[in-house]
């Protein structure tokens, strides 16, 4: 057991090494960016939410094409691949990397990669459901689309596609000043009063 909890940590940390390695030209960017997602300061949260709505307003008077839209989304991405780690150094100042920012940058690409074997574990679960208890998969993936499909019938593709990118912009921020942890302790505590009141009903 020992073994393996070694092996996986010395692969994590492999691939930690590796992502930071990738994303070094992206390292002032991504550390802003994180300040900005974990609201630093209590007007963080509010620019968040302007930019995001004058992004989604922009696509909404445009209405571009699904083509046009994703040939855009690609090309923003191109430029910024070229010209982030040209430009950062010069805006940010090549000399001002401390240690402290080192260990953050170090963090964050450590919780990307935890991320993603997060995801992978949840995919590969996925699958066993499926040669186990294939008539449950089957079930609950099938019940699940249906009910994703019927939501996107209700909401307008555009408001549904801003309401779940601003809820994950604003998700970092909430889990770490609290938010997420205060309101579904207030949520379990109401639940725990309304099962005791149906006992005391019952008896």
């Amino acid at each position: 057991m020992a073994e393996g909890d070694n092996k996986s940590a010395n692969m994590l940390a492999q691939e930690t090494a590796q992502l930071e390695e990738q994303l070094q030209g992206w390292g002032e960017v991504i550390l802003a960016g994180d300040r900005v997602m974990r609201w630093e300061k209590p007007w963080f949260p509010g620019a968040l939410m302007v930019a995001t709505t004058v992004l989604f307003l922009m696509i909404y008077y445009l209405d571009p094409s699904v083509l046009t839209g994703i040939s855009c989304a690609v090309m923003l991405l191109c430029l910024a691949d070229y010209l982030v780690p040209t430009l950062a150094p010069r805006v940010f100042g090549a000399n001002k990397w401390t240690s402290e920012q080192q260990q953050r940058f170090h963090e964050i690409c450590g919780n990307l990669v935890k991320t993603q074997h997060r995801i992978v574990g949840w995919w590969k679960r996925l699958g066993t459901l499926k040669e186990e208890k294939p008539k449950m998969y089957f079930a609950s993936v099938i019940s699940i689309l249906l009910g994703v499909a019927w939501i996107g019938q209700q909401v307008h593709n555009l408001l549904l596609t801003y309401l779940i990118v601003s809820f994950l912009l604003l998700l970092p921020g909430m889990n770490q000043h609290g938010v997420i942890t205060k309101y579904f302790s207030m949520a379990k505590r109401e639940i725990n009063k309304l099962l005791k009141q149906k006992e005391k009903k019952n008896e």
